[in-house]
């Protein structure tokens, strides 16, 4: 069975830095596009990064320069460095999997975690 689950959420303050891990079992994350998105209450869920199953990695405008992903070498797990985090509102950040070429469009990944909660405030 596929699982993903998330840690590495908590609260910073304003320009402080989080590294996010999602940790798969039941796969090895190099055979799956992974990616990162995260969701504020009454929000849609917005893609944030991904890293495709050939190594290729894509972020939101808006997290570029600050937030850097990365896939470990036995290819279980993939993490998300987040710095220089700005204030705004609580979000739950999830990971999620596909074995189709990786994209930050929600509709594309068929397996998710349950999330890590992530609130920047000072």
């Amino acid at each position: 069975q596929l699982q993903l689950v998330e840690s590495g959420g908590g609260l910073v303050q304003p320009g402080g830095s989080l590294r996010l891990s999602c940790l798969a079992s039941g796969f090895t994350t190099g055979y799956y596009s992974i990616a990162w998105f995260r969701q504020a209450p009454g929000k849609e869920r917005e893609g944030v990064s991904y890293i495709s199953r050939t190594g290729r990695i894509g972020y939101a405008d808006s997290v570029k320069g600050r937030f850097t992903i990365s896939r470990d070498n036995a290819k279980i797990a993939v993490y998300l460095q987040m710095n220089s985090l700005n204030p705004e509102a609580p979000a739950v950040y999830y990971c999620a999997a596909t074995t189709d070429w990786g994209s930050l469009r929600v509709g594309e990944y068929d397996y998710w975690g349950q999330g890590t909660q992530v609130t920047v405030s000072a």
